[in-house]
């Protein structure tokens, strides 16, 4: 349940980052503005209920996620220069799918 509610406060704040952005590229820039700010309360609040071991592989999954952020909001802006702005987001989101799914075994191979 408390997944839910994180999620829906995340997506709440993104919506609002990009309302209150100035620039074109709404999406991307409540993105990149916000990003950092999110990450860094994930994680205070992960912390207080771990373990060292629980720590470091969350970190490891966090520094994943962030590399997958990146390369989604990379390839968007940069599809957007070639496609449709939709073509674009489904170009990248299916990039991402694939780095998500073919990461993860790779990630599992580095912590055992």
């Amino acid at each position: 349940m408390f997944y839910i509610i994180q999620f829906i406060l995340g997506g709440t704040v993104m919506l609002l980052a990009s309302w209150l952005s100035k620039s074109n590229l709404h999406f991307l820039s409540g993105i990149i503005t916000l990003l950092p700010i999110l990450t860094l309360l994930n994680m205070r609040l992960q912390m207080k209920n771990m373990t060292e071991d629980t720590f470091h592989i969350v970190q490891q999954n966090a520094i994943f996620g962030a590399v997958g952020m990146v390369l989604f909001t990379v390839l968007v802006f940069y599809l957007s220069g070639l496609w449709k702005p939709s073509y674009a987001i489904l170009g990248a989101l299916s990039v991402y799918i694939v780095f998500m799914v073919a990461g993860r075994p790779v990630l599992g191979l580095l912590n055992a």
